[in-house]
């Protein structure tokens, strides 16, 4: 049985021969797949490192190093390493930051801009709202002045009617009296024409002129005397009141005073007299026909 296993132990030369072949081989691959592996680039890059190193720091390039050499060229490739890689790290941080100072100046630039048009759109609206008041203001001075020239022109259209127009002295009455006649309440001939009418009706003026008097004339009473333009005198006498006072200028139908019983008089009536010129009195009732074309 012994001599069976060492039978069966046994190997031949062939069988010897072709294992170690076999196992060469199997070494050899390894080998191979070992220096192609990451860690043996790492090994080459970190020697050459080294060696570079151990040259700057005036090392020899003998094939040979002390276990000093080796650890101080580890130490400074460490160093080197770490030093471009805060170089690296430092780069980043820079270009970080860079990145974030265009954002902002970017941002600043953004909201300048929106105040620079907010102040704009601000100045614009304050300017539009002035030039709408300039505007509303020059309308309302052409407005005042176009009605001020209407009114002017008016009061001269007036004017140059009222100048030769006429309105009657007094409205409601009967006439009591005529000019030339004779009468115990007068001491000559009547120089006048009397409208009687009730106390407080309205006496105005025959036409446009100035009023001269405007005062008690003894047995006239309360008299108004009024020039007009051609320089004919109206007396408006016996009144109750004065409407207007002297200096002040009055147009056909303005009211002068009221019918009153001042003065010489029995009852309440308008005492009438025209003076041409401010002369002696001359018949109103002809002259009131013929220059003012009233029919009393």
């Amino acid at each position: 049985m012994s001599q069976h296993r060492a039978a069966g132990n046994r190997v031949t030369p062939s069988n010897s021969a072709a294992r170690k072949t076999g196992a060469s081989r199997h070494s050899a691959k390894h080998r191979v797949a070992r220096r192609n592996t990451p860690g043996s680039t790492q090994i080459v890059g970190l020697t050459a490192a080294l060696a570079a190193a151990a040259g700057a720091v005036g090392f020899s390039h003998s094939s040979l190093a002390s276990p000093t050499q080796a650890n101080s060229a580890v130490n400074i490739a460490a160093l080197s390493g770490s030093s471009q890689l805060s170089e690296v790290t430092t780069a980043r941080i820079e270009r970080r930051q860079l990145a974030t100072r265009d954002s902002s100046r970017v941002e600043l630039s953004s909201t300048e801009a929106t105040k620079k048009q907010a102040a704009a759109d601000r100045l614009s609206k304050a300017r539009a709202a002035k030039l709408d008041a300039t505007r509303a203001l020059t309308a309302k001075r052409a407005s005042a002045l176009a009605a001020a020239k209407a009114a002017a022109a008016a009061a001269e259209q007036k004017a140059r009617e009222s100048a030769t127009r006429c309105e009657m002295i007094i409205s409601d009455y009967r006439i009591t009296a005529t000019f030339g006649q004779g009468g115990s309440r007068w001491a000559a001939n009547h120089t006048g024409t009397d409208f009687a009418a009730p106390i407080g009706t309205p006496i105005r003026s025959v036409m446009k002129g100035e009023v001269i008097f405007a005062d008690w004339a003894g047995p006239y009473g309360r008299q108004v005397k009024v020039r007009h333009d051609n320089g004919t005198e109206t007396w408006y006498n016996h009144m109750s009141k004065f409407s207007v006072e002297v200096g002040e200028t009055v147009y056909a139908g303005d009211q002068v005073g009221a019918v009153g019983v001042t003065g010489n008089t029995t009852g309440p009536h308008l005492h009438f007299e025209v003076h041409p010129d401010g002369g002696p009195a001359i018949n109103p009732m002809p002259w009131l026909r013929e220059v003012c074309g009233l029919n009393p």
